[in-house]
């Protein structure tokens, strides 16, 4: 038997354990074997990953690739560019676009975009307002992997639906067996404190940071909670920023609810001295938080389990709406958000370094939980015979510095991790058997990626 291409002469990781001078045999774009290097078939051709460490594709459920009609900030190219770059084998794209993706045909926009340029594989999410909800049936047939509501102000400017239309939405969700995701902040509270900060002349960017403050989140996440408890519908949290609203998920499990979350590298990596240190540049929504809530995020959400999944919340914009001159200028001007597609990866191999998290451990929140809480699993975030042959080939132990952002392979490329160190690289990306990022050199194709089927 010969086959399309073998992985070989690498450290097999997955959530159950690790299998040295091992390989992977692949055939068709999916995988026919996994074992040891020397006993795996023939190959067309055969890839030595030099001892490094080959993990089930990693998963990015929360990626704003812009597209459509925000292209000048980033597209569907340049968002999977850089998730080759990173190692990320497929991503989710958020609906906050324009137009917003709030019905069946613009979906099957966003869809059809993708299929044309993607380097890598990729879905995306439907948001729900006041003026969609007869439309969720349709919008589940036309494929979307599930659903956003946006509680608070956020870029794009969605408007929430109201409490009452949230529990109708829930009811119609839950028939359709998709999960409905949450930007958890009380918007109520966030706009009541924007208006004193700024009208007192407060306009620092920390005091962006104080205007959405704890309570917001944790609030916000209890709420959907109760919804949730209330309708039985699947929940999930994005971005949880703190300690206490990972408390509010955790509660939310205890109490039987089928609640999931996520958290970002930025979270467990900074604290808000980064916004006074490098100003709107690390501006974002939710914020990041101080250090006792980010120790408790990583105690409940991490060591206790309360967080599910890791996520990047990638969100570019350009220099000049990031403020990069001029980063303490006023930041009402400026605008949250900044890339991460190309450092998460690092940033959690570097935790691994430190012994904040086993191998074992990254993979199962990074691979197999996105795709399990999304529906993707096992064809995508797992190494099993007959699923699509993703794999992250990392060297855990390259130690580097991101000196200069303008390496990364966004279109826009605003980043508060400009200048931080790292132990542990992505060095190979491979999607469905084809090697689409290897050792520095992007080797895809772009519209080699396609959208993630769902039931």
């Amino acid at each position: 038997m010969t086959v399309d291409l073998v992985v070989q002469n690498c450290t097999v990781v997955t959530p159950e354990g690790r299998s040295p001078d091992s390989g992977v045999a692949v055939e068709d774009g999916t995988i026919v074997a996994i074992g040891r290097s020397d006993r795996l078939p023939d190959a067309d051709r055969a890839f030595d990953a030099n001892g490094g460490v080959l993990v089930p594709g990693i998963v990015d459920c929360h990626i704003h690739n812009r597209e459509p009609g925000l292209e000048y900030k980033e597209d569907w190219e340049s968002a999977t560019r850089a998730a080759a770059a990173g190692g990320v084998t497929t991503v989710v794209g958020m609906p906050n676009t324009d137009p917003v993706i709030d019905r069946p045909e613009h979906l099957e926009t966003k869809f059809e975009r993708g299929e044309a340029s993607a380097h890598v594989d990729f879905q995306s999410y439907a948001v729900v307002t006041s003026e969609n909800l007869d439309l969720i049936p349709d919008i589940d047939d036309a494929g979307a992997l599930g659903y956003k509501i946006f509680l608070g102000s956020t870029v794009g400017d969605v408007p929430p639906p109201n409490d009452g239309e949230i529990l109708e939405a829930m009811g119609k969700i839950r028939e359709t067996g998709k999960r409905l995701g949450f930007h958890e902040e009380n918007g109520e509270i966030i706009d009541q404190y924007t208006k004193r900060f700024q009208s007192e002349g407060r306009n620092d960017p920390i005091d962006h940071s104080h205007s959405r403050p704890v309570i917001a989140e944790r609030e916000a996440v209890e709420r959907m909670v109760t919804f949730a408890e209330e309708t039985g519908v699947k929940i999930h949290m994005f971005h949880v920023s703190s300690g206490s609203a990972a408390e509010a998920v955790a509660r939310g499990k205890e109490r039987g609810v089928d609640v999931t979350a996520e958290t970002t590298p930025h979270y467990l990596w900074f604290t808000e001295d980064v916004v006074r240190e490098k100003g709107n540049v690390a501006r974002i929504q939710p914020p990041i938080r101080d250090a006792d809530e980010r120790e408790k995020l990583w105690q409940v959400g991490i060591d206790d389990g309360a967080i599910d999944c890791i996520a990047t919340d990638h969100a570019p914009h350009t220099d000049e709406e990031k403020k990069v001159d001029d980063p303490f200028g006023n930041t009402w001007e400026a605008i949250s958000g900044f890339v991460g597609l190309e450092t998460e990866v690092p940033a959690m191999l570097s935790f691994v370094d430190q012994g904040r998290l086993t191998l074992e451990e990254w993979v199962r929140r990074h691979s197999r939980r996105p795709a399990q809480i999304w529906g993707m699993y096992p064809q995508k975030g797992s190494l099993r015979i007959g699923t699509d042959a993703d794999f992250t080939i990392v060297d855990p132990s390259e130690a580097w510095t991101l000196k200069d952002r303008h390496d990364l392979h966004s279109k826009s490329r605003v980043t508060p991790f400009e200048g931080e160190s790292f132990t542990g690289k992505a060095k190979t990306t491979v999607v469905r058997g084809e090697i689409v990022y290897d050792d520095g050199e992007l080797v895809g194709e772009s519209g080699y990626g396609t959208r993630v089927d769902v039931d």
